[in-house]
């Protein structure tokens, strides 16, 4: 049940890059949807992919976790690139 939240925020963050066509946000969404197939590579690898285990609102915060982190490190990434303009570069030539 971990992947849940990472793959909500890729489904939502996929729809507003839709609109916005920003590469930070295809960054973002690209790094959700990397969490959500850990998640459901771990519970497979598990043998719990659609099983609800007896932790479930364990699972379910450590999504919220793994979202939050995923959140950080993008933001991290972006704050090193405004600090180092050869980064940046690389993130604004496709805006």
């Amino acid at each position: 049940m971990c992947y849940l939240g990472p793959t909500t925020a890729a489904i939502v963050t996929t729809f507003i890059w839709k609109s916005k066509k920003s590469l930070r946000l295809f960054w973002l969404m690209l790094m959700f949807y990397g969490g959500s197939l850990f998640g459901v590579i771990d519970h497979l690898w598990n043998g719990e992919l659609f099983l609800v285990s007896e932790n479930w609102a364990k699972d379910v915060m450590l999504g919220v976790v793994i979202t939050a982190g995923t959140i950080l490190a993008w933001a991290g990434i972006l704050a090193l690139a405004k600090r180092n303009p050869s980064l940046n570069t690389y993130l604004s030539t496709a805006e």
